[in-house]
């Protein structure tokens, strides 16, 4: 049985007594401070080791690469075989998309509202069973542990389309060929390489060290969420339909096809978001808006907005770019599950905002 180690001597810090997380457990500053002291305060900018500032990738080892093999083509034969078992016996029916569509939902919000705004970026604040709901909605996409997934994405904004970035697609020489094999890695060639694992936990997400949930989830991800996203919709299928071909289609529509999906949506944002789209904002990179990709993505595909902004908990700043994950903040306000909610000014916007002629 293999567990994922975590790294040794990791400093101390100091949880917020209310359980919300709320103070930042380094700086103590409370994130009322909004973006006004941004660089100083924000756990999710941090400075990379000159090792770490190469395009030379980590290794990977062996079971790891196995690991991710198994994890993308999987959802992805699953997803063709699901489509092949109901062109021959019936198509979906609303019990297997019903599934299918509140898994993507709950799975993607947990990778986007989870594990990117509220962990990631500390986009705002949350009292602690609210933060464990979505952190285990994250585990639930197979993407990784939340300590892995964070730590890998704060160092994706340290070295953002530098050498050294885990998944910028210009680490190749220009040219079609090589551009092709830019957008590859970008998207999914990355997964292969040794970032996820190599990633210095202790420099990127020393917060989510101190974190229970987090390290337990990150022990156990292989041996209890891996299969758990894919057992809890044969489940519910199961005990709906009460047939063996219920099961079967819970498992290939509500696990292996809604994964595929949420997967790769969440890859479109690394490697179509930093190659196709509008720079709205200067952010050293080069990260675009992309506005299908911000539909599909539940506003993540707003990406040169978040890249010039890290810690806005909202990512589509205009009134015409879709953001469902910001919708589900102000949702959480609302019903007074969130507070400390970051976002820029109007003043910080128009001092990054990118003047053409058309918006002269």
């Amino acid at each position: 049985m293999r567990l994922t180690p975590l790294p040794s001597d990791i400093p101390e810090i100091q949880s917020d007594p209310r359980g919300d997380m709320g103070v930042d457990p380094v700086t103590g500053c409370e994130p009322a401070a909004l973006l006004a002291n941004e660089e100083e305060n924000d756990l999710s900018i941090v400075t990379p080791a000159p090792e770490e500032q190469t395009s030379v990738p980590p290794e990977a080892p062996l079971i790891h690469t196995i690991g991710s093999l198994v994890g993308i083509t999987m959802p992805f034969l699953g997803l063709l075989a699901a489509m092949v078992y109901s062109w021959q016996h019936g198509w979906l029916d609303w019990t297997q998309l019903s599934i299918m569509i509140v898994g993507q939902l709950l799975t993607a919000l947990g990778l986007t509202l989870g594990y990117h705004r509220l962990l990631t970026h500390r986009s705002f604040s949350t009292y602690y069973w609210v933060r464990v709901f979505w952190m285990m909605m994250g585990a639930l996409a197979l993407q990784k542990s939340p300590i892995e997934w964070c730590a890998t994405h704060r160092k994706h904004h340290a070295l953002s389309d530098k050498p050294g970035d885990p998944h910028t697609p210009y680490d190749y020489a220009p040219g079609f060929i090589n551009t092709m094999k830019g957008f590859w890695h970008a998207h999914v060639g990355w997964i292969m390489t040794g970032h996820i694992i190599a990633t210095d936990q202790k420099r990127y997400v020393p917060d989510l060290l101190q974190d229970p949930v987090a390290v337990w989830i990150h022990r156990y991800w292989e041996i209890v969420w891996f299969p758990l996203t894919f057992i809890i919709p044969t489940l519910v299928a199961w005990g709906i339909t009460g047939t063996g071909e219920g099961a079967l289609l819970g498992f290939l529509w509500g696990g292996c096809a809604r994964v595929f999906i949420v997967q790769h949506i969440t890859f479109s944002v690394n490697s179509i978001c930093h190659m196709f789209g509008r720079k709205e904002y200067h952010s050293n990179d080069e990260s675009r808006n992309n506005f299908i990709c911000g539909i599909l993505s539940a506003g993540e595909g707003f990406h040169n907005t978040h890249h010039a902004f890290p810690t806005s908990a909202r990512h589509g700043l205009e009134w015409w770019q879709p953001d469902l994950t910001w919708y589900v903040i102000k949702l959480h306000e609302l019903c007074g599950l969130a507070w400390d909610i970051k976002l820029p000014s109007e003043e910080q916007r128009q001092r990054k905002r990118i003047v053409t002629q058309d918006s002269q």
